[in-house]
C-alpha cells in the first residue's frame, strides 16, 4: 500500500523537478521502486510499484481522462483513487508497443493488434465532447511554421516542404471516438494482445486517421501492419500529412518543456524523412 501523505521532496527527470513523493512511512515496509515516467511544467507521471500517479496542473484533463476510459470499449487502466490534482491508476500488464526514437521489438502481430484496438475505439459511440487536440489546427500550424523559421529552429525549405505535405490532413473528416494521443508508448501488450491503453486526456470526437498517424509516428515501417489490423481503407497520404503536421506543431513545445525533438528518430527526423 502507498502512503498518500506527502512532503516536498524532489525527484528529477530530464532536469525538471517534481516536488511530490510519498512520505517515508513510520513503520518498516518493503522498498518500492519509483520511476519518473514523464515530467514537465504542466504534468508529471510517476510509477510507484504497480501504481501510476498522474499529477496535472489542469484538473479538467483528469475529468476527460476518467470519463473517456469509462466509455472506451478497449482495455484501460483501473482508476484506484483520485484526489485532485493526483489521479492514481493501476499499472498495466505487459510492455509498451514501442517508444519514439527507439527501434520497436514488437512483432507485426502486435502492431496489427494495436490497429484493431484503434478500429474498435473508432467504431464505438461518440463521446459527447470534441477533442481539444484538433482545435484551430490549420491556423496554429501556419503560426508554428512561421515561428520555427523565424527563430532559426528549422531551415525554411524543411518547414515549407512539410507544410505542403501536411495539407493532406486538412480535409473534412467524419468524427469518431478519438484517443487523441495514441502514441505507441501508450499501448501495452502481452503475448501480442492489447492489455490496455493509457493517457486519455486528449480524447473526444476527432479524426480517426490522426490516431493512426500518432500510433505510427517514427515507426513508418509498421504502418502496413497497423492498417492490416485496422481492417478498413486508409488514405496513406493523410497519415503522412498528419506525421508532418503533428511534428511541426510539437517541436517548439517539446523544446520549451525540456524534451529533444532533434534526438535520433524523433520529430525532426520524421520531418527530414518526408520527401
Amino acid at each position: 500500500m502507498i502512503n498518500s501523505a506527502v512532503v516536498p521532496l524532489v525527484a528529477r527527470a530530464g532536469g525538471r523537478a517534481i516536488p511530490w513523493l510519498p512520505r517515508r512511512p513510520s513503520v518498516m515496509m518493503a522498498r518500492v521502486q519509483v520511476e519518473v515516467v514523464v515530467a514537465h511544467s504542466e504534468r508529471a507521471t510517476l510509477r510507484v510499484g504497480d501504481v501510476f500517479l498522474k499529477v496535472d496542473s489542469d484538473p479538467a484533463n483528469a475529468d476527460v481522462e476518467v470519463e473517456a476510459m469509462a466509455l472506451a470499449p478497449v482495455p484501460t487502466p483501473e482508476v484506484l483513487w483520485r484526489k485532485p490534482p493526483v489521479l492514481a491508476l493501476a499499472a498495466l500488464r505487459g510492455t509498451e508497443l514501442a517508444r519514439l526514437g527507439e527501434r520497436s521489438t514488437a512483432s507485426p502481430a502486435a502492431w496489427a493488434a494495436a490497429g484493431a484496438a484503434a478500429r474498435m475505439l473508432h467504431d464505438a459511440p461518440l463521446p459527447p465532447w470534441r477533442s481539444r487536440k484538433l482545435e484551430d489546427v490549420a491556423a496554429d500550424l501556419d503560426g508554428e511554421c512561421e515561428r520555427l523559421v523565424a527563430a532559426g529552429i528549422l531551415p525554411a525549405d524543411l518547414v515549407t516542404r512539410n507544410r505542403r505535405i501536411a495539407e493532406a490532413a486538412l480535409r473534412p473528416w467524419t468524427p469518431v471516438f478519438m484517443h487523441g494521443d495514441l502514441q505507441a508508448a501508450h499501448v501495452f501488450l502481452d503475448d501480442d494482445k492489447v492489455t490496455g491503453v493509457l493517457d486519455w486526456s486528449e480524447a473526444g470526437q476527432g479524426d480517426a486517421l490522426f490516431d493512426l498517424a500518432v500510433l505510427t509516428l517514427g515507426h513508418e515501417e509498421h504502418l502496413g501492419d497497423v492498417v492490416a489490423g485496422y481492417g478498413a481503407d486508409v488514405d496513406l497520404e493523410v497519415i503522412r500529412g498528419w506525421w508532418s503536421l503533428r511534428s511541426l506543431r510539437a517541436i517548439r513545445w517539446l523544446i520549451e518543456h525540456g524534451f529533444d525533438p532533434f534526438a535520433p528518430g524523433a520529430e525532426v527526423d520524421v520531418l527530414r524523412a518526408r520527401t
